[in-house]
């Protein structure tokens, strides 16, 4: 069972913590009330994404030669594959901790063979259907809701994952941004000192978030019920969400065409940005968004990059997602056994009486 504790706010709370309320509060009034605008914004964003990507994903594959194609999977060696397998391997652990840091914020203690299962699953499902707070949310509430945990507590756990996972990727498209902003030129067509101004803002960004919750006095929700994590947690968030999609983007970067000259540096920044927008569109994994901001970005022909790219579909979610089902299956299964076997235990000592 999961032992909970929370946050006892201060009696009394200061003057300007009731000014922050009421502003929390009105902002909280403010988006429930333009939620059907918000929505239709956020509708028209996802469908705009969408319409660009398919248009790039379609002529890249217009241009495809059947044999150069399959020329391009015969020319990608094992050794390029086990190193994809071990990174997603590395990334999927780093996943572990993202429900671990979120667990520790929320004060609850579950066992880390739980959380790694919830953790491993929800995300498996997650990126290849798509829809996180969803998927995830319902995966994680099945494991984590016989351990004690209220549907509440895990809506909370899986916004605090998602914002590890943003803030990391933050963090590398910064950096990439700011050390890298001659060789993303060539991607983003902006000259190197805007590429740098783009990533002093980002920095700026992720500095005054930091700033803020350090500078909150007590952990309270802020809207809607959610909590932000202070600021030592915010920092532990940041460095496990660059090891993460560091480790992702590495699994893709080794399948690449050898001879390849993107630095991984630039590339890593070009990922995190592709998956903002797959994110961004609501397609299930960000199915053809993500490909095609990559053969965008990277560039060349589109036979090695279409193969490199299938074959990280196949590595980086379709083997996790068919393993997170048989894990599923056989948790339920043992769960079941396992209330079977005490009812039998109790109907026994009842026959006994």
């Amino acid at each position: 069972m999961a032992h909970q504790s929370e946050d006892s706010p201060s009696a009394g709370g200061s003057p300007n913590d009731a000014r922050s309320d009421d502003r929390l509060a009105r902002w909280e009034h403010l988006i429930t009330t333009r939620r059907p605008l918000l929505r239709r914004l956020g509708f028209a964003f996802s469908l705009t994404i969408i319409a660009i990507s398919a248009i790039i994903f379609l002529r890249a594959i217009l241009r495809v030669d059947p044999r150069h194609f399959q020329d391009a999977f015969t020319a990608t060696g094992g050794d390029q594959i086990a190193m994809a397998f071990a990174l997603s391997a590395v990334s999927y652990l780093a996943l572990t901790g993202y429900d671990g840091l979120a667990l520790r914020h929320l004060r609850v203690h579950v066992p880390y063979r739980l959380t790694a299962l919830a953790s491993f699953t929800s995300y498996a499902i997650s990126f290849t259907l798509g829809f996180p707070i969803v998927t995830g949310g319902a995966v994680r509430y099945w494991i984590y809701g016989p351990a004690g945990l209220s549907a509440g507590k895990v809506a909370s756990l899986t916004i605090v994952a998602g914002l590890t996972f943003w803030l990391g990727m933050g963090l590398i498209l910064a950096v990439g941004f700011l050390f890298a902003a001659g060789e993303i030129s060539e991607i983003t067509h902006f000259s190197p000192l805007f590429n740098q101004a783009i990533g002093l803002a980002i920095l700026a960004a992720l500095v005054a978030y930091l700033a803020w919750v350090g500078r909150m006095r007590r952990r309270r929700p802020i809207i809607f019920g959610f909590t932000p994590p202070g600021p030592i947690l915010t920092l532990a968030q940041m460095s496990l969400g660059v090891i993460d999609v560091c480790s992702a983007a590495g699994a893709l970067y080794v399948l690449l065409p050898k001879g390849q000259s993107l630095a991984f540096l630039t590339f890593s920044a070009l990922y995190s940005f592709a998956a903002m927008l797959g994110i961004a569109s609501h397609a299930p994994g960000g199915l053809g968004v993500f490909e095609a901001t990559m053969i965008d970005g990277i560039g060349g022909p589109s036979e090695p990059l279409l193969a490199s790219l299938l074959l990280f579909r196949a590595i980086y979610y379709a083997v996790p997602f068919i393993l997170a089902m048989a894990l599923l299956g056989a948790y339920e299964a043992m769960r079941r056994w396992r209330s079977l076997r005490e009812a039998l235990a109790a109907s026994s000592l009842d026959d006994g009486d």
